[in-house]
């Protein structure tokens, strides 16, 4: 499973021009799954996401997560982010898990994250076309793998 963390100061996804999800401050989060992940996969990362200090503290230092903010999570799925450009210019996606598994992670990282009193978890919509724009905040990008 990979994570592309961003940390936002908004963020919103829309489908067929409608806003289905939408935030402010907090992280912005795509999400990859392969075909080894498992529910233990996402609860680690899941974990490590709500821990992690990358927001300021009264001096400046990156030393709050988002609980101690009081921030918000947007969630979207992103099967791309298994992409192998490694033979060629057409990227294959051999390294990302098959639709059901995918979605049936994905859902349940939505449903630990809601479990951990985050102020507000938005999500995307599995599988469609998404717009998804934001305003990064720093910017802070971490990526984070298990």
């Amino acid at each position: 499973m990979k994570l592309v963390v961003q940390r936002v100061k908004k963020a919103k996804v829309e489908v067929n021009n409608q806003i289905i999800g939408e935030i402010d401050q907090g992280f912005m989060v795509l999400i990859g799954v392969s075909p080894t992940d498992t529910k233990e996969t996402a609860d680690f990362l899941v974990q490590k996401l709500i821990n992690l200090r990358v927001f300021e503290d009264e001096n400046e230092k990156m030393n709050l997560s988002i609980k101690d903010i009081n921030g918000e999570l947007l969630l979207i799925s992103q099967f791309t982010l298994y992409a192998d450009c490694s033979h060629g210019n057409r990227p294959s996606f051999i390294g990302a898990a098959k639709p059901d598994m995918a979605n049936e992670l994905y859902e349940y990282f939505i449903e630990q994250c809601k479990k951990q009193n985050i102020k507000k978890v938005a999500t995307g919509e599995f599988g469609a076309d998404m717009q998804v724009s934001l305003q990064n905040d720093g910017p802070v990008t971490i990526i984070l793998e298990k």
